[in-house]
């Protein structure tokens, strides 16, 4: 039996085509299931203010907003959801499922951005302003080939966004970024082989929580 004392705070992070929503809604039903309150939120966005800032930062061309102005803007939306949505949730016991928060931050603007890049020094200076000393309980990071996961988005028949529009370099540094992120973040991140069934992950990501909570 999972320990549900107090909310748990778990993000779900990866490339384009990963299978974040799919298996952060998958969590979602397990833990209702098991009796235990749970919420699904987003970055950007969970918040009016946040949904406003993720129509600003999805849309449009690609070369609309330079990697300072995405940070700039995916921090005060993270602000926002942390205030408004993750800490009031967590404080009335609640776990907290969200699809992307900041290794995204770090792994797009920090890296995959190449020589244009934020420094990662400012993206955490950025994130101690808006956010402090708060960090996910877990992160489960989805591992995919570049190629298929853009497939995936392709095949989605919906809109793409401006980073689902990329040149196939990016999402490769952004493949890479990600792999280092879990590298240097053993106690929390936790990478996953996405290029299987969903069933399958789904499987290894409940038993890494039961492992992880219990």
């Amino acid at each position: 039996m999972i320990n549900n004392k107090k909310g748990f705070f778990i993000t779900f992070e990866g490339g384009e085509g990963a299978g974040k929503s799919t298996q952060i809604k998958m969590l979602h039903e397990y833990l209702s299931n098991e009796g235990i309150a749970s919420i699904l939120t987003r970055e950007p966005g969970g918040t009016k203010g946040g949904e406003a800032i993720r129509e600003l930062l999805l849309t449009g061309e690609g070369d609309k907003w330079d990697p300072v102005s995405e940070v700039l803007l995916f921090s005060a939306a993270r602000r926002e959801h942390i205030l408004k949505e993750i800490f009031p949730a967590l404080s009335r016991g609640q776990w907290v499922l969200c699809d992307r928060f900041s290794d995204s931050t770090v792994a797009y603007q920090g890296y995959a951005y190449g020589s244009k890049s934020v420094s990662l020094e400012e993206i955490d200076i950025l994130y101690r302003i808006s956010v402090g000393n708060f960090y996910p309980d877990l992160t489960i990071v989805l591992d995919i080939p570049v190629e298929e996961g853009l497939s995936r988005v392709k095949g989605r028949n919906e809109a793409i966004n401006r980073f689902e529009a990329k040149e196939i370099e990016f999402y490769e540094k952004l493949r890479s970024a990600y792999i280092s992120i879990s590298k240097s973040n053993p106690d929390r991140c936790v990478l996953i082989d996405a290029l299987r069934s969903k069933e399958e992950i789904n499987s290894e990501i409940i038993s890494l929580v039961k492992r992880r909570f219990c």
